[in-house]
């Protein structure tokens, strides 16, 4: 069974085609500035070649038409026919409330994600998009939705209320949802797989550092606390979000600065984290290059970051009576040694110990950086969102062959 996995933005698109008969990429791309008469696609079949093609794409009906085209072409093409594509998954930021699973998507669950707008009015207007787009070319195959916010609905109300008027959450739902529900959720299953034992008898804390970045508390194998919030920028300080602070701090700047709501929300969402800091980069590698060569504030830049992982750890440790496992994935995650170092040579007391050595090879795969006596196992997990969306996929739809 063949299965298209999309994620649309207001501007872009990005896809992969899996066989499902082994979970194997097809072939992986990406359509950018959808609107404008310069759009650029972007396919890399993985037994051919990636090509480039510039063209006029104004919406994204016709970018999905162009990604099937390619798909079948005789030239780069990976498959004979589109109706080889048995099922479409697409990823949606936000389910809220309702949402507590993937599901195939039915006028119903289209009503829904479209009175979410207000919770995700940077995502899912765009995911909805992409949706009718990949739905008016491909009317006959199911079409399933997985939701970043899905694994957290599991979280308890401790856990997901805020301490403010309960007429907030009962009129407009504001609430902790949490986000990198996918990623969190197939990297613990694959390191209780790796390890050999079942999910449900871990107490893991899972770290997905990238640009965005949040932490997850995972006991049971359901979620029960992680840092992002109503929105993203809750929890860690990350490349170009504030992360935590104190509310207060948002009506002083305002007064002082004269700023717009608009104003304050790029300030804390675009110019904050570690580009403020170091004054340099939102990019850990570039800090991290910058620190090493003797920038201070590059240095209290990376400091922080690493600081504020370590507070959500300990903090998730005492409300889970303590974990056996911690998992770093996404892109800084998986790929900066200097990062993990830092963050496990804090975490000691908990019976931390990483093995300096396996934490610098630079392999594929996931791999094992704790030494043997380590009480905590500490493992690189590389995520793979697009896979869990087509396996959730394939699930909801394997009998509709």
């Amino acid at each position: 069974m063949k299965i298209l996995v999309i994620n649309a933005g207001s501007s872009s698109l990005k896809y992969q085609l899996f066989d499902m008969t082994d979970e194997s990429v097809l072939v992986k791309g990406r359509v950018e500035r959808i609107g404008m008469d310069s759009s650029i696609i972007t396919h890399e079949p993985t037994d051919g070649h990636e090509i480039s093609i510039v063209n006029e794409i104004l919406d994204h009906v016709t970018a999905v038409k162009r990604v099937v085209d390619l798909l079948v072409s005789a030239d780069h093409g990976v498959i004979d026919d589109m109706s080889e594509i048995k099922a479409v998954g697409h990823r949606i930021v936000h389910g809220g409330e309702v949402f507590k699973n993937s599901v195939v998507v039915t006028p119903e669950v289209k009503h829904e994600i479209v009175r979410l707008f207000d919770l995700a009015p940077l995502h899912n207007p765009a995911h909805m998009m992409g949706i009718n787009a990949a739905e008016a070319i491909m009317p006959s195959v199911p079409h399933v939705v997985v939701f970043d916010t899905a694994f957290h609905q599991t979280m308890p109300k401790t856990s997901y209320l805020y301490p403010i008027p309960t007429v907030l959450y009962r009129r407009h739902k504001v609430r902790r949802y949490g986000f990198h529900g996918t990623s969190h959720h197939y990297v613990s299953e694959q390191a209780a797989q790796f390890l050999g034992v079942t999910l449900e008898s871990l107490n893991m804390i899972s770290c997905h550092i990238g640009n965005g970045a949040s932490v997850t508390a995972i006991q049971d194998g359901k979620s029960v606390d992680t840092s992002m919030g109503m929105t993203p920028l809750e929890g860690l300080m990350m490349g170009t979000r504030s992360g935590d602070l104190d509310p207060a701090i948002v009506p002083f700047v305002m007064n002082k600065e004269e700023l717009t709501l608009n104003e304050v929300n790029s300030m804390l969402n675009k110019h904050s984290g570690l580009l403020a800091i170091s004054g340099l980069s939102s990019d850990v590698r570039e800090v991290t290059e910058a620190m090493e060569e003797g920038d201070k504030n590059a240095k209290l830049a990376f400091d922080m970051y690493v600081h504020r992982i370590k507070k959500y750890i300990g903090a998730y440790t005492a409300a889970m009576n303590g974990f056996d496992t911690l998992v770093f994935t996404a892109g800084v995650g998986e790929n900066s040694v200097v990062m993990r170092q830092a963050v496990c040579e804090g975490l000691t007391f908990f019976g931390v110990e990483i093995d300096e050595e396996k934490n610098a090879k630079r392999e594929k795969g996931i791999r094992l950086i704790s030494k043997e006596s380590s009480r905590v196992k500490v493992l690189v997990v590389p995520t793979n969102e697009e896979l869990l969306i087509a396996r959730d996929t394939y699930k909801l739809c394997k009998g509709q062959e």
